[in-house]
């Protein structure tokens, strides 16, 4: 049996093409839509942690206990984003996005309106489920009805949202508590979530389901039966432990190891190892998030003129691991190591849509929720464990091995990204 996967210009002529595919604003419309729903996705996970020392107050209970709700809803994202890739193959990304959008601002203004800690347990582990709807249905939205001509800046888009989201969550958290508490903060992103789950609802003719009925039934019957000459996809679990999906798993779980280490600990690292104050330190942070914000936007542009995805990967975190070297073992000044910071947060945001599209590469028609939820698990994954080490690493006052570490893991991202196209099947007529 042979596994066919689909590999540049040759897998884009063989996708079906959908009403109003070849118009820029129907496109737009799907890019702007699905983007803000991964605005409200990143929105909603960087609300809480802004807030935890107010609800310590509150609640009396320990940072310990605090944590924990972060753990669970991290963990309970992570435990069933591969299930709810399956679901939005099974049901339909549209609908399924939908409710969990409807579920994910529910959850939080229930945490703002009554809830206390032992209820926030609870609908963090609510919220983390919903969380895990947002990038499998995501992708198979945007894979399924967005031309190929700009799939690139789709993906480019999506992910520059999910930063802006992320970035904007604590700005708003931090004002909105300071004048009427963290419970009204929490409250207010039922407006938010009102607004994207209407535009969703509105405009839902809009979105794909990511596959068709007849799509769903042809794969069915193919699977069935294996007809002499032809070739045979792998499908379900078969498929997420084929070697060119694990791979794609391992790259996303490396570059998650490498930008958390780094968002978490390089403050404190900066103040360590070099002659710059703890404003400066922030600013440098500052200065890495908002460059990788605008790298992805780069990184669409480049996703859209070359087919090379692996190598744009590759040469990116081959940069950004000189970069971050180099900051965290010269000693420089204040502007110096902002500067650099800037350059390595471009270098690295530009990564972010050539890893979609190595994804995307190696997905047969009609799998890709469960695909994208499979290898987006390995975010979860290296965001959970990364902080402990390298928080470690710090305890152990040796700051400048956050440096080495985070720079070795993009080195190895950057092997698993040239390898992963070497790792699909050929096809066989």
């Amino acid at each position: 049996m042979t596994v066919t996967m689909r590999s540049g210009a040759n897998a884009d002529a063989g996708k079906s093409v959908a009403p109003g595919r070849e118009d820029p604003r129907a496109d737009g419309r799907v890019i702007g839509l699905i983007s803000g729903a991964h605005f409200l996705s990143h929105y909603l996970i960087y609300l809480l942690p802004p807030v935890l020392p107010l609800m310590k107050v509150d609640f009396g209970v320990s940072y310990a206990a605090l944590g924990l709700i972060m753990t669970i809803f991290n963990l309970t994202s992570a435990l069933t984003h591969v299930p709810m890739g399956f679901v939005v193959d099974r049901f339909g990304a549209r609908r399924l996005l939908i409710v969990g959008v409807a579920v994910s601002t529910l959850t939080y203004v229930s945490m703002g309106a009554f809830a206390g800690y032992t209820a926030i347990l609870i609908l963090a582990a609510i919220a983390g489920v919903a969380n895990s709807v947002y990038h499998p249905a995501d992708y198979a939205i945007m894979s399924a009805t967005v031309s190929n001509q700009r799939i690139g800046r789709a993906f480019s888009m999506h992910t520059f949202a999910g930063f802006a989201g992320g970035a904007v969550a604590p700005m708003v958290m931090a004002y909105v508590s300071i004048q009427w508490g963290w419970r009204v903060g929490l409250m207010l992103t039922g407006v938010l979530g009102t607004v994207i789950w209407l535009s969703l609802l509105i405009n839902r003719h809009a979105l794909s389901d990511g596959v068709t009925r007849q799509a769903a039934g042809s794969a069915r019957a193919d699977s069935a039966v294996e007809k002499p000459g032809q070739t045979q996809e792998k499908t379900g679990v078969a498929l997420l432990l084929s070697l060119p999906v694990v791979m794609c798993f391992l790259f996303f779980t490396l570059l998650s190891v490498s930008q958390n280490g780094l968002s978490t600990f390089a403050v404190a690292a900066f103040v360590s190892i070099q002659d710059i104050s703890l404003e400066g330190a922030q600013m440098a942070l500052t200065a890495f998030l908002v460059g990788s914000a605008l790298g992805v936007l780069v990184g669409g542009q480049i996703a859209d003129r070359t087919r090379r995805h692996e190598w744009v990967a590759a040469l990116c975190f081959m940069a950004t691991a000189v970069v971050i070297f180099t900051v965290g073992n010269m000693l420089l000044s204040a502007g110096w190591v902002i500067a650099a910071m800037a350059l390595g947060g471009m270098t690295f945001g530009a990564i972010m849509p050539a890893r979609d599209m190595l994804v995307r590469a190696v997905t047969p028609e009609g799998s890709m929720g469960k695909v994208f939820g499979f290898v987006s698990t390995g975010l979860n994954i290296g965001g959970a464990a990364t902080p402990v080490f390298f928080g470690w690493l710090l305890d152990q006052g040796e700051p400048r091995l956050l440096f080495w570490f985070g720079p070795i893991s993009m080195l190895v991202a950057a092997l698993v990204a040239v390898i992963i196209p070497m790792a699909r099947p050929k096809a066989q007529s």
